[in-house]
């Protein structure tokens, strides 16, 4: 689909004027370039046009934003009245909330404090339970809304920075003139739109869902507590999100989950989502590897910090992987230290035993627990002094938890702006020297102050999914769905830390993880349909259809929608809104209707100035000049593929009652010709001379979308692949499972290696040296019980004597190579045995079928 009609399908109408004009900029384009050669002048005035744009789409969202702002705190405020109203009118008698909860005397006085100023008489009169349910419904219909506005936001400014890359990308291509560079860093940057930071108001919109969800009663517990549930099954899974995806899969989740927040007084600000990670290896890659083949007992050391690099206690953290035959878990250990004594630990002249033991004597820490703690900081310490461990490679990324505060059944965080930074000092260049970490970067993403191949920006969000879950319990559905929606890809036991050291020592590592071929493919999937960011229906409207689709079973949030769900129209009595087809003036109305030719004039000049009012109104809402004669020739079976009103989806929402129609709703019935056919041949020839410049007009329209097409086709070739899948189900999708490894790489493919491995490749030697012996026993009875001079029982003895031996030699040869490979982890070739079996019976037929010959043979002389 070409970019222009995906713009026209894929907006939110009650925002279309503020949309980038992206077929007017595209026309303006194209006709001062066939029409003359490009000058100063034509420089000027088209730079001069997409400076308006983007003043006008910077402004929009910059007010958007603000009024969203505005309307989750006004939601807030509105809440705690209802609350406050709640327990004024004393209807929880037994000291109980309405979900049975005890509430002491200080959530009492919480509950009806409100900082608003504006609380009047009515807002704390008794009210109803009835009436206090309406009132939180209203605010769910509100939160609803809220959350649709934030969804379409985020696609309207995806939709107008890819507008305005492509429309910059068209006008260098055709005029030869390099704008895209310099409008990109004089204009776009000092209007930056496109790099909105959507987590804060997403947290906002968390804390105001979690809020109406259970009616101003917000599960409490602590953030950084896992909860108390025992004997569960913990399942964690990876997927990777495209960015197109990430601001729509946080809205899905918050609808079920809240934002965790580890300190709901503090404002939140970006860098408190902000993490960094220094992992710890050698110059041989030893941790890499170990963490890369998944070999028993291999170990991951990092330091981590939460926010700016300003944080004085850095926390230390050991993982280790357990392989499941040893009935032990992997498990991830950890101890807090002050960022001053952190070189000093690191090289060995300060242990935490001290440090640790003052916590027992404060009663902070039992003292079991704080011998493992010493333990754990003495082994991470040992291991750094005599693995001559140092900084390799810095994560950073801004993660997004949701979970319920002290209950981790479910427990999902995605990790957006993801990078991976060089620390190491291996080839010359001081980066972190002496020092722990480098100093040169905080948290300033993208870190342009970095030389490009010191960094690898990822391109997708990673998504994890925590369950415990007990035995043979399934998980929420709503997390199954989303698992299995078009949002996410599933990349299991994906580690940040291989990936960064995968490409960022590329010199250094040949053997890379599974994933790494498939960044080069797009995992941009087509839209199932699955979890729609939904408008509620308007009020007056409840009992109909709670969803607008227009055509291409699009809403108006821009979220595709099951093709099965009927289209919401809005109800029309007959004769209440004039047909576009009735506005036009009618040629024989005399006769039709008995008028004067008076009246008919009249009913001709009100008409004909309909039809002018509704071609403005279009132009307004930028719609290019002539759709209305364009709809009008539709009716007569007219079309026009550059009607950008084609694939317009309906309105939804409280404004959707003020619209009676969208331009993506069903054409006119078919009329017939247009003239009468007893007029003068005169009108029929004027009519079929407006047919034909209408038909070259538009044959002309085109042969410039054909051009059109062979440009863009030259952009969207990477996505090609996706458009075709788009044709097919989900369940149709091909899977591509012939990768192949970089050049001088290897793909390193987890192989679970147990114990019993081991005793079953041994099993096996035995087995054949077992076959051998008695196949040596008969050779050497043969040897023993023939005469001297039997030259017939020598041969076979003879055969049999080097089957044997080929027999043991072979299965020495496949024993040792099996252990190597068991060893180093390696599946190629090491469970089935093509060549032997069948090399031994051929062995072992010819000798018994040279004894029977040699033997019929000498009973025939």
């Amino acid at each position: 689909m070409k970019f222009g009609r995906k713009i026209s399908n894929d907006l939110y109408n009650e925002w279309r004027p503020f949309y980038i004009n992206y077929n007017l900029l595209k026309r303006e384009l194209k006709d001062r370039t066939t029409s003359h050669n490009w000058n100063d002048n034509d420089e000027r005035e088209f730079t001069a046009m997409l400076e308006r744009e983007l003043d006008k789409i910077h402004d929009f969202q910059k007010s958007k934003t603000a009024e969203l702002a505005t309307r989750i705190r006004d939601a807030e405020r509105a809440v705690k009245r209802l609350v406050t109203a709640e327990y004024i009118d004393g209807r929880p008698a037994n000291g109980r909330d309405p979900e049975g909860h005890e509430r002491g005397p200080s959530e009492h006085q919480d509950a009806g404090s409100d900082d608003d100023d504006d609380t009047d008489d009515e807002d704390s009169a008794a009210m109803s339970v009835d009436a206090l349910e309406d009132q939180f419904m209203v605010l769910e219909e509100e939160v609803a809304t809220l959350v649709a506005d934030v969804h379409d936001l985020a696609l309207y400014t995806k939709l107008n920075i890819t507008g305005f890359m492509k429309i910059l990308k068209k006008h260098d291509k055709q005029t030869n003139r390099p704008l895209k560079p310099t409008f990109i860093q004089e204009y776009l940057e000092k209007r930056p739109f496109y790099k909105y930071n959507w987590d804060g108001l997403i947290v906002k919109l968390s804390k105001l869902y979690d809020l109406v969800r259970t009616r101003g009663h917000p599960v409490q517990g602590d953030s950084s507590a896992g909860g108390s549930q025992s004997a569960f099954v913990r399942q964690t899974t990876k997927y990777w999100v495209h960015p197109d995806n990430l601001v729509h899969l946080k809205l899905a989740i918050l609808r079920h989950l809240p934002v965790l927040v580890f300190n709901p007084e503090k404002e939140f600000e970006p860098k408190d989502a902000a993490i960094t990670s220094i992992y710890f290896d050698n110059e041989d890659l030893e941790l890499y590897l170990g963490r890369l083949e998944k070999t028993e007992g291999a170990e991951a050391v990092r330091l981590r910090w939460y926010g700016d690099t300003g944080v004085k206690t850095i926390f230390v953290e050991r993982k280790t992987h357990r392989e499941d035959w040893t009935g032990e878990k992997s498990v991830k250990a950890r101890f807090p230290i002050k960022e001053h004594l952190v070189n000093a630990f690191l090289r060995g002249e300060y242990t935490m035993d001290q440090e640790f033991q003052e916590l027992v004597a404060k009663g902070k820490k039992s003292q079991q627990e704080v011998d493992s703690m010493i333990q754990l900081a003495n082994e991470v310490q040992y291991a750094i002094l005599t693995k001559q461990l140092q900084p390799v490679m810095r994560t950073f990324y801004n993660r997004t938890a949701f979970q319920l505060p002290g209950d981790a059944r479910v427990r999902i965080s995605l990790d957006t702006e993801l990078t991976m930074v060089r620390e190491d000092n291996w080839d010359g260049r001081i980066r972190s020297g002496d020092n722990w970490r480098r100093t040169d970067i905080g948290i300033d993403h993208p870190f342009e102050q970095l030389p490009s191949e010191d960094k690898e920006l990822f391109k997708y969000g990673v998504l994890e999914v925590k369950l415990q879950t007990q035995f043979g319990q399934e998980p929420p559905e709503w997390v199954t769905d989303l698992v299995s929606s078009h949002l996410v890809e599933a990349v299991p036991k994906l580690s940040k830390f291989i990936h960064g050291c995968a490409t960022l020592l590329p010199h250094r590592v040949d053997l890379v993880p599974f994933w790494f071929p498939q960044m080069d493919t797009d995992i941009l999937k087509p839209d199932t349909g699955a979890l729609t960011i939904e408008r509620p229906m308007p009020a007056s409207s409840k009992g109909t259809s709670d969803m607008s689709t227009g055509s291409g079973g699009r809403g108006s949030s821009g979220v595709a929608t099951p093709d099965n769900m009927p289209a919401y129209t809005e109800p029309l009595s007959e004769g209440e809104e004039d047909e576009e087809m009735d506005l036009a003036p009618a040629r024989d109305e005399d006769k039709r209707t008995g008028l004067s030719e008076d009246q008919v004039a009249a009913a001709i000049a009100f008409r004909e100035k309909s039809l002018k009012q509704q071609s403005d109104a279009h132009q307004q809402q930028g719609i290019p000049s002539g759709s209305a004669s364009r709809d009008y020739g539709a009716a007569n079976g007219e079309t026009d593929e550059e009607d950008p009103d084609e694939h317009t989806p309906f309105l939804r929402g409280p404004k959707a009652s003020q619209t009676k129609k969208s331009a993506s709703s069903e054409r006119p019935q078919t009329r017939a010709l247009s003239i009468d056919p007893l007029a003068p041949s005169s009108a029929f020839d004027k009519t079929l001379r407006d047919r034909l410049r209408q038909d070259a007009e538009r044959q002309a329209r085109d042969r410039e979308e054909a051009v059109d097409e062979e440009e863009e086709e030259e952009e969207t070739a990477a996505g090609s692949s996706l458009r075709r899948s788009s044709s097919r189900r989900d369940s149709e999708r091909l899977l591509e499972r012939h990768w192949v490894a970089p050049p001088g790489k290897r793909i390193a493919v987890p192989v679970r290696i147990e114990p019993k491995v081991y005793f079953a490749a041994e099993r096996t030697f035995l087995k054949w040296l077992h076959f051998a012996i008695y196949i040596g026993t008969i050779a050497t009875a043969l040897l023993n019980f023939i005469p001297p001079d039997d030259m017939v029982g020598l041969i076979s003895a003879g055969l049999f004597t080097l089957t044997a031996l080929v027999a043991i030699a072979y299965s020495a040869v496949i024993f040792v190579y099996r252990a190597l490979h068991l060893r180093k982890h390696r599946a190629d070739g090491m469970y089935y045995d093509k060549y032997g079996p069948t090399v031994l019976s051929i062995f072992l037929l010819g000798a018994l079928g040279t004894n029977i010959i040699l033997r019929l043979r000498e009973m025939g002389e």
